[in-house]
């Protein structure tokens, strides 16, 4: 299964799920990331609670979603937090949609302590997450819609 995180700078969320996706994915999960407006760097964060958490951080970029084209996702994440009032980019292409909504740690403003939980609290969800679309992944592929729509809540 092949995976497109998509959020609107592509410099956190998106990249801590790809990041994460390639790892977790063993093989049976393929992850890119990109956004609308890419702002062209990866949020020092990012690296730092990824590289933290055990991740492989090399290759990733802040990059736009024209950038990946090629990459003829089946299945499009977008990770904008709803919540926050946040715009999230549309992605248009035969493949499924999901959206996570996954609050931003790196605009949290507050003391070290609380960013660091912020992004691990954050690295948490999303392995969770990664692990479910992992299982979906071995199912049939025309099963896959029908999968992602059941787990809509743990997704």
């Amino acid at each position: 299964m092949k995976i497109l995180y998509v959020c609107t700078h592509n410099r956190c969320r998106s990249i801590l799920s790809e990041a994460i996706t390639r790892q977790l994915g063993q093989g049976i999960l393929h992850a890119a990331s990109a956004g609308s407006q890419p702002v062209g760097e990866v949020h020092p964060l990012s690296l730092r609670y990824l590289s933290e958490a055990g991740y492989n951080t090399d290759g990733l970029t802040s990059q736009s979603w024209h950038d990946v084209e090629s990459f003829a996702p089946d299945v499009v994440i977008t990770v904008c937090d709803s919540a926050a009032a946040e715009t999230c980019p549309v992605w248009f292409g035969n493949n499924l949609k999901v959206h996570w909504g996954l609050a931003d740690p790196s605009k949290l403003s507050g003391s070290d302590t609380q960013v660091a939980e912020a992004f691990r609290q954050t690295i948490s969800e999303i392995e969770q997450r990664v692990k479910v679309l992992r299982d979906i992944a071995q199912l049939p592929r025309d099963q896959w819609a029908n999968a992602l729509q059941q787990q809509g809540a743990q997704l």
